[in-house]
Parts: C-alpha cells; sequence; structure tokens
C-alpha cells in the first residue's frame, strides 16, 4: 500500500503498472471545496508520478471551472477523475456519459455519497489509490430528475427541508443549522406528494426515495431504481427514515413500502423540495423521473461477489 504523502518517484525506481489498461490519466481539483484543500494537486501529481502513465492536473478556477471540465473532457484521457464537491462530480459524470471516458468521482465535496459508494471510503487519497491499484470500467446505472442526474438518490418530500440543516451541524454552523431547522420545522409536512410508478395508480405518501442499483439493497438486478414511499405523518419518525435511508435497514420499518420502477412521476400542491445526492434543490409541483441503465462508466474497484456496493 503506498503512502498518500510519499515523495514523488526517483528517476531510477520503478513505476508502479495500472491495474486497468490506462495510460492517459487527468484529474481536475478544486480546491476551494470542503473536502480538498490547497496542497491537494501537488499532493495528487505525487501519487500519479508514481504510476506508469501520462497525467495531467488541472486546478479549477472559479468563473473557468466550465470551460476547463469542458477541456479535460476534450483531451479524452483513458480516466478523469473529480476531485470537487458533490455537485461538480455529478456534472462531470452527466457530461461524460456512457461514451465518454472513464470518471473518478473522488471524495471532496461535503456528504460524498457518490464516492463513497464506488471505493467504500471518504478519504480522497485512498480512493485515487484504490482507483489506480484495483480499478476496473464499470457501468453506473442512476436516474435523471427534470434534466438533473443522480448515481445514487433522490429524496422528494419534506423530510429532504431539513437535508441543509443537518450538513450545516455538521459543518459547525450550529447558528445556520437553527435557521435551517426551524424553516424545516415550519413546513414540514404541509402537503402530501402524489406519485405513479411505471404508469400505475396514483399514490399518497409524505416523501419518496428513488436509489439507484449502485447502492440498492433490495434490487437484485440492474433493472430499475428502488422506490420508496414513506407514510408516517410524524415529522421526526420521515426525517430518521431519510437521513437513513441508504445505509440502515428502513426498508422493515411498517411504514415504508418498497418496490422497483423504471418511470416514476410525482405532484404536488407546491413546489417539491429534494435532495438528488445530497444536493438539496427545490422542483417544481410536477417531476418526472426516468431509470437510465448505463448512466456513465466509472473506474472503480469490483465489488466482491454476493456483497453490496457500500
Amino acid at each position: 500500500m503506498i503512502d498518500a504523502s510519499a515523495p514523488a518517484a526517483s528517476p531510477d525506481a520503478p513505476l508502479r503498472a495500472l491495474h486497468a489498461s490506462i495510460r492517459k490519466v487527468a484529474i481536475v481539483v478544486n480546491p476551494l471545496s470542503g473536502g480538498v484543500g490547497p496542497q491537494a494537486a501537488a499532493e495528487a501529481e505525487a501519487i500519479l508520478s508514481l504510476y506508469d502513465c501520462e497525467a495531467e492536473v488541472t486546478t479549477l478556477e472559479g468563473a473557468k471551472i466550465p470551460e476547463q471540465i469542458a477541456a479535460a473532457l476534450d483531451a479524452r484521457p483513458d480516466v478523469l477523475f473529480v476531485l470537487a464537491g458533490d455537485g461538480t462530480a455529478r456534472s462531470v459524470a452527466a457530461r461524460a456519459g456512457p461514451k465518454g471516458p472513464l470518471i473518478a468521482p473522488l471524495p471532496g465535496g461535503t456528504m460524498n455519497m457518490l464516492p463513497k459508494a464506488l471505493y467504500g471510503t471518504a478519504d480522497w487519497k485512498v480512493a485515487l489509490r484504490r482507483a489506480l491499484d484495483e480499478g476496473e470500467p464499470l457501468v453506473v446505472a442512476g436516474g435523471v430528475v427534470e434534466g438533473e442526474a443522480f448515481y445514487c438518490a433522490a429524496i422528494l418530500g419534506s423530510p429532504a427541508l431539513w437535508a441543509p440543516a443537518r450538513e450545516a451541524m455538521r459543518t459547525g454552523k450550529l447558528k445556520l443549522a437553527w435557521m435551517y431547522g426551524r424553516r424545516a420545522l415550519k413546513r414540514a409536512f404541509s402537503g402530501h406528494i402524489r406519485f405513479s410508478l411505471d404508469g400505475g395508480a396514483r399514490r399518497r405518501a409524505e416523501a419518496l426515495v428513488l436509489i439507484s442499483p449502485l447502492i440498492s439493497k433490495a434490487m437484485v438486478k440492474c433493472d430499475g431504481l428502488e422506490a420508496a414511499a414513506m407514510t408516517t405523518s410524524d415529522a421526526a419518525q420521515a426525517f430518521r427514515l431519510a437521513a437513513h435511508a441508504l445505509f440502515d435497514d428502513w426498508r422493515h420499518d411498517p411504514n415504508v413500502t418498497t418496490q422497483g420502477a423504471r418511470s416514476i412521476t410525482v405532484s404536488a400542491r407546491s413546489k417539491i423540495p429534494a435532495v438528488i445526492d445530497g444536493e438539496p434543490m427545490l422542483l417544481g409541483r410536477n417531476a418526472d423521473i426516468s431509470f437510465l441503465p448505463r448512466a456513465f462508466m466509472a473506474l472503480a474497484p469490483r465489488p466482491p461477489a454476493g456483497e453490496d456496493s457500500l
């Protein structure tokens, strides 16, 4: 195992071969993202120098970011690592699509849902080494809601209002967390959402969680999203279910029903709060969600047979 802080290889030192057939590596780094830092680009260069590959490291700069990402994709590397926020990683994967270069989203954001699902760690240096040492091309399925792609999960409904408060608390911004929490309490359960799965009957719920095959423990085949409807009328209970939806045994709760689906429609009397792969956003009063069986290609270790991705 390589020490992530190790210096660059000496000219006479043998270079490590990559697990996959990769020669051209690119990495884009946003030093202003919460989990990155100003030394990240140099640290990434030091790690990449230990491998037998052509490497290009780009530091993202404010208004230039869209142009820099486009240039990185246009250069057609064998793999493009993304060390940036959750939204940037999700955007790059969406732009690459199934025909673009392999994408390796490293944990540089706040929630890091996608990197954790692929690499099982919140340490970007460990994730980078795992991808380089053990990575193979991996088809990643996902979904798209109103033009926004997601690869882990989408939470729609009132419990999503609590996401900003939770993240503010996680980062120590207590005053902001209190403000978000009060706002969530005022708006919580002011209205239900109605949804339909694959053209079926419309049903009512407090929230709907859509989970990709990458992390679903219920979808045996990669043939749809796991749709979980929450029917509890208790705010604390619903938030607990939504917050732990991806990792715990909440599916056994009598207030939750699950079903596979490829096409989902959701409506409400007002705009629908949502959390898409960890990012809070506000949807319109009506939203359509579709399953993407082949969203993009990742470079990641292959999960052991019979084990979940997480």
